[in-house]
């Protein structure tokens, strides 16, 4: 007798620990990407020990910018 495992609970939870995976890889992505370029755009000299408020503050603005661009692009996609 042949199993039908497209309906097992075996799938089920290989499909959601997939899903998992991937949304795990996509964050790492975002963080990756965000990082470098916020980086490349506030970080103008060698950084001390702390960075300067300037450094700081550009570096906040980077990361919500960056955060919100990608909640605007995520919510424009599901919608197509």
């Amino acid at each position: 007798m042949v199993r039908d495992m497209d309906n097992s609970p075996e799938q089920a939870e290989l499909m959601r620990l997939m899903e998992q995976e991937k949304e795990q890889l996509m964050v790492k992505e975002m963080v990756s990407k965000l990082t470098s370029v916020c980086w490349d755009k506030c970080i103008t000299s060698t950084p001390g020990s702390k960075f300067s408020p300037g450094e700081t503050t550009c570096l906040s603005n980077c990361a919500l910018r960056f955060l919100d661009m990608s909640m605007i692009l995520a919510k424009r996609f599901q919608m197509q």
